[in-house]
């Protein structure tokens, strides 16, 4: 299925059903195809060639469903650009993606104007919202006005590129993700068969559209089941339930972060979530008190874990029922892809073995957009497989447990630790909220774990008791050797902590004196 399809077929069936649903806007099934169509034939009129580059740089707005199905039926590539970015990091993305056409949202002007001079390959702006102070461009509206509201004409076959993601946010510079109309319609249909999505649904959009986490494991299932999207553009616990209250919410995607905002916000109302059902997770572990927190006060919530990637699309599901006998895993393969855990070889390892994660079939990535290296890195066998990255196990049952990033592997001393397995054990006191682990320098050992931790409102416990509680549970020389409170962490856009930034002057310091 071509990734317009998903919207065409779900207005054909539902067309005067709520589509989206942001603040006061409103579009309706018809109606977003519409839109959806005249963008795609306002900027085919621009007379690009195919496989052209559409960069969209915005916040949760309604039309960035029309932006995506839009794009979606002119044979161009979407680039999904985040809203974080500094001025030269979005100079270096929309540089590196060949972008020709910019769509933005008009609270980001002053960010555009800044790049402009130097992204001279751009030529078409246009604003979502009020017309900015930037020559030359226009608004959505003024650019679409004109252009018929019926499907363009175009040849465009499932193994084309459509979608692209920058990732990297936890270490150096973004890689686009280069993914085709089947990967993304594998990744959709996935999460709408193993997270029950249907047409009855309304489906809270809280994390950041720019990012795969919202918007293809949450937003496109929903459009292709023909659930109602109620768009969150700034992520609060209030926020969310007051949404839940006014729109009936039955389901959404959250970070482990909002998830725990929400169960320790003080003003946290059950009866404002009464009608929701269904929650799905992914891009950190989500902390064990947090689903039992989340079980408790919501006793009819199923939680639903995600794992994948952006390269790999959704490759590991954990469904409600398999609780609390396999909390720990991220899940086992869904119906329509393929994975396994293998050494260095590519061999499958045995049932609780050490190896990397990988996955093979048309769910994965093209490759990195103008990264041959890394795409070879990637694809590093020649067979189909795409290497992870992540280190885990997998059991008799298919259950794949993730044990760590393979490049955050520790080795202290000759000994392998996986910062994942204290940070587990640091959950496992009833102190702490969040937690990362990282190496640093050692004279002695090369390098040593320490954790830097943040407690739960209203707690307090000292380092020597956290260092003690975790020297019950692991082995010496995993133990954290310090312990660093604080009151957040630096984290990306869905809400991982970045390890690289707590690192760095820590090796810094070690390259200084040496």
């Amino acid at each position: 299925m071509l990734a317009g399809d998903m919207l065409r077929r779900s207005a054909q069936r539902f067309p005067r059903k709520a589509a989206i649903v942001c603040g006061g806007d409103r579009f309706s099934y018809a109606e977003l195809e519409a839109r959806a169509n005249m963008l795609a034939n306002a900027l085919l009129a621009l007379g690009l060639p195919k496989g052209s580059k559409i960069a969209m740089l915005s916040r949760n707005l309604a039309d960035y469903g029309t932006v995506f199905f839009g794009v979606a039926r002119t044979g161009y590539v979407l680039v999904n650009v985040s809203v974080l970015y500094a001025p030269d990091e979005l100079t270096f993305v929309l540089n590196k993606a060949d972008a020709d056409v910019l769509i933005f949202d008009a609270i980001f002007a002053e960010k555009v104007a800044a790049v402009r001079a130097d992204t001279p390959r751009i030529r078409t702006f246009v604003s979502l919202g009020a017309a900015p102070d930037i020559a030359g461009s226009r608004t959505l509206d003024d650019f679409i006005k004109d252009a018929p509201a019926t499907a363009p004409k175009v040849q465009i076959a499932e193994t084309d590129p459509f979608c692209m993601t920058y990732t990297g946010g936890t270490t150096g510079r973004p890689k686009g993700v280069l993914c085709s109309h089947r990967a993304r319609d594998i990744t959709a249909h996935t999460v709408m068969v193993e997270e029950n999505i249907d047409e009855r649904d309304v489906v809270a959009i809280v994390t950041p559209l720019f990012h795969v986490a919202a918007l293809n494991i949450m937003f496109q299932p929903a459009i292709l089941a023909g659930a109602t999207c109620v768009f969150i553009t700034r992520w609060s616990a209030q926020a969310f339930m007051d949404a839940a209250a006014e729109h009936g919410i039955t389901a959404g995607f959250m970070v482990p972060t909002q998830a725990s905002t929400l169960v320790r916000d003080p003003a946290f109302d059950a009866g404002k979530l009464r009608t929701w059902r269904k929650l799905s997770f992914a891009g950190a572990p989500m902390p064990d008190w947090v689903q039992r927190e989340l079980k408790a006060r919501l006793p009819n919530l199923l939680l639903t874990q995600i794992y994948g990637q952006s390269e790999m699309g959704v490759i590991a599901v954990l469904r409600d029922w398999y609780l609390p006998e396999k909390l720990g895993a991220v899940g086992r393969q869904p119906y329509n892809v393929d994975i396994a855990v293998v050494d260095p070889q590519g061999r499958p390892v045995k049932p609780g073995e050490l190896g990397e994660i990988v996955s093979r079939g048309d769910n994965l990535m093209l490759e990195y957009y103008n990264e041959p290296e890394q795409t070879r890195a990637f694809f590093k066998l020649g067979d189909g497989w795409g290497w992870s990255g992540d280190v885990g196990t997998i059991d008799e049952d298919g259950f794949v447990t993730l044990v760590d990033r393979s490049k955050d592997m520790i080795i202290s001393g000759g000994e392998n630790v996986y910062p994942k397995e204290i940070e587990n054990a640091l959950y496992e006191h009833p102190a702490v909220a969040e937690c990362a682990v990282f190496g640093v320098p050692d004279d002695k050992f090369g390098e040593v774990p320490i954790a830097y931790v943040a407690l739960k409102d209203g707690q307090t416990v000292d380092e020597q008791t956290l260092i003690d509680h975790c020297a019950t549970l692991l082995a010496r020389f995993k133990r954290p050797r310090s312990i660093k409170f604080v009151e957040d962490f630096p984290k990306t856009p869905i809400g991982k902590i970045q390890k690289n930034i707590l690192r760095e002057p820590y090796w810094k310091a070690r390259e200084k004196k040496i």
